[in-house]
């Protein structure tokens, strides 16, 4: 007889968003419609074709910790993005209840989605100016290897790698077993969610710290992004700028957001006493390749059908909306042809921006707290529903919560695609 597969349910969560960086303060945010997007101060940002996006308001790392080593390495060795992981990281191991050494640390891992982290250009700023061959440059190669090197931090690429919020995750809090890192864009954090999960349900651990972390506030990342990237025009109206699924989307707007949550076995988390926010009833994922929305559609019936959900069962779908055309339109056929134009669907984007490689974990905390609170946050700036776009968005205020189930969506620009389903916890 084949082994009953474990369940796997949300125990602690941390969030770090420009409407918030507590719990309560970015759920209230959601709820009563406050924008965190506006004109950029990190730099400027007066030549770029988007001038506006979420900024984390007034962050200081070493604000969320009082021990000296923990300050010493967050100063010294870790980038914003990573500062940002390791922080939420403790305010989810904190609201768990969960205590260094009163777990086996062998039975506990770390997973997270994480990006490109962008050099700070002090980092590379004297280096580069040594290598140049004249007042206005180029930069030798010759003279970067012979002397240009030798002005580098000689910590400077453990500042900067994606696996660096897993790896000080890990170590601080004495978590011995499975750890990784994702670094699939939008879907990174989604599917660190779904490789915890499956690890949880082979038994081969009991608690996970799963997170996203991504800033893209920095001068090298904001190029990029805008050379690249659809980004929205909407300068004089940051906080109408991001518009998900909207008749006049233009385009997304970037931010920065870091979020955890603990996610557990439920024998263990009932042992222990702990709270349960919610369940994650299944995952699915895979790669729509014609990026038409049909297996995007078949994902997630896959998806409900592993988590012993119908349809008509769901209270909401908790959609990407990147308020781009092609994404929009896509992501939007697939919902559709699942669950037609009734079920409702939330963006949170419009709040915070997009948060690339963050942007599944503050999303599927955004429905962890509906589903236990009881309440649905509106949808920013869909005042028109594209034509292309054939769903519901819940745009109407607060709703209630009626329904058990939550559908949680993420992809990329190529086709990979995330499917979570969450269930409410009802003892």
């Amino acid at each position: 007889m084949a082994a009953v597969a474990r369940r796997v349910v949300f125990t602690g969560h941390g969030a770090l968003t420009p409407v918030g960086l507590d719990i309560d303060t970015f759920f209230t945010a959601l709820c009563q419609r406050k924008s965190g997007i506006g004109r950029f101060t990190y730099a400027d940002t007066s030549a770029l074709i988007c001038q506006v996006g979420g900024e984390l308001p007034d962050f200081k790392p070493n604000n969320f910790t009082s021990n000296k080593d923990h300050r010493k390495s967050l100063s010294k060795m870790m980038a914003r993005t990573v500062q940002m992981g390791f922080v939420v990281s403790h305010l989810a191991f904190n609201d768990s209840g969960l205590k260094i050494g009163q777990l086996d640390p062998d039975r506990g891992g770390v997973e997270f989605g994480a990006g490109m982290v962008a050099s700070e250009l002090d980092d590379l700023g004297r280096a580069s100016r040594v290598s140049m061959t004249g007042d206005q440059g180029p930069v030798s190669q010759g003279i970067w290897g012979e002397g240009g090197i030798k002005e580098i931090p000689p910590l400077w690429m453990l500042k900067y790698l994606p696996n660096m919020p897993s790896c000080h995750t890990s170590i601080t809090l004495d978590l011995r077993g499975p750890s990784n890192t994702m670094t699939q864009s939008d879907a990174a954090s989604l599917m660190a969610l779904g490789e915890a999960y499956r690890i949880l349900q082979r038994d081969v651990a009991d608690v996970f710290v799963v997170g996203g972390t991504e800033s893209k506030m920095n001068p090298l990342s904001m190029t990029r992004h805008n050379l690249f990237q659809s980004l929205s025009r909407r300068n004089d109206e940051p906080e109408k700028a991001h518009r998900p699924f909207d008749r006049d989307r233009d385009g997304s707007v970037l931010g920065e957001v870091a979020a955890a949550f603990i996610l557990e076995d439920l024998e263990h988390a009932k042992r222990r006493g702990a709270t349960i926010h919610a369940e994650l009833a299944s995952f699915a994922c895979g790669f729509d390749r014609a990026r038409d929305g049909v297996l995007m559609a078949k994902l997630m019936r896959t998806a409900l059908q592993r988590a012993g959900a119908k349809a008509d069962e769901v209270d909401h779908v908790n959609a990407q909306g990147l308020a781009t055309v092609v994404a929009d339109r896509w992501e939007a056929k697939a919902i559709h042809d699942v669950f037609g134009p009734k079920v409702p669907v939330w963006a949170m984007k419009g709040n915070i921006g997009t948060s690339g490689a963050a942007a599944g974990a503050i999303e599927v905390l955004g429905s962890v707290l509906a589903l236990s609170r009881g309440q649905l946050p509106p949808t920013l700036n869909c005042d028109n529903i594209a034509p292309d776009c054939p769903i519901h968005v819940h745009t109407d205020g607060v709703r209630p919560v009626t329904k058990p189930y939550v559908v949680k969506l993420n992809f990329t620009d190529r086709g990979q695609v995330g499917v979570a389903v969450l269930k409410r916890w009802e003892g």
